[in-house]
């Protein structure tokens, strides 16, 4: 059965950071790619980061140069790093691989 467990979230101020993790079981981890999504209320789900099984990365342009995504195979876990924290990256964040599978998300809450 195929897990994926958010954590990490959290309230934040302004410019602040926060990293949250996804660990996953179930499937094979370090053959997949894996993709963090957003929620924002009353807003549609979207994609923020992307990565790779091989490592590649692709990111929404309004995370670009403040969002890391990252993977540790070792770990069956992804990871994305979340600098200079806007009021406008508040929303419910989720990791999802190639089978659509999801976890519960993550609050993130960034304040002014």
């Amino acid at each position: 059965q195929v897990h994926l467990v958010e954590s990490g979230g959290g309230l934040v101020q302004v410019g602040g950071s926060l990293r949250l993790s996804c660990a996953a079981s179930g499937f094979t981890f370090a053959s997949a790619h894996m993709y963090w999504y957003r929620q924002a209320p009353g807003k549609q789900r979207e994609l923020v980061a992307f990565i790779s099984r091989y490592g590649a990365t692709t990111y929404v342009d309004s995370v670009k140069g403040r969002f890391t995504i990252s993977r540790d195979n070792a770990k069956n876990t992804v990871y994305l790093q979340m600098n200079s924290l806007k009021p406008e990256d508040t929303a419910i964040y989720y990791c999802t691989n190639d089978a659509s599978d999801w976890g519960q998300g993550t609050q993130v809450t960034v304040s002014s």
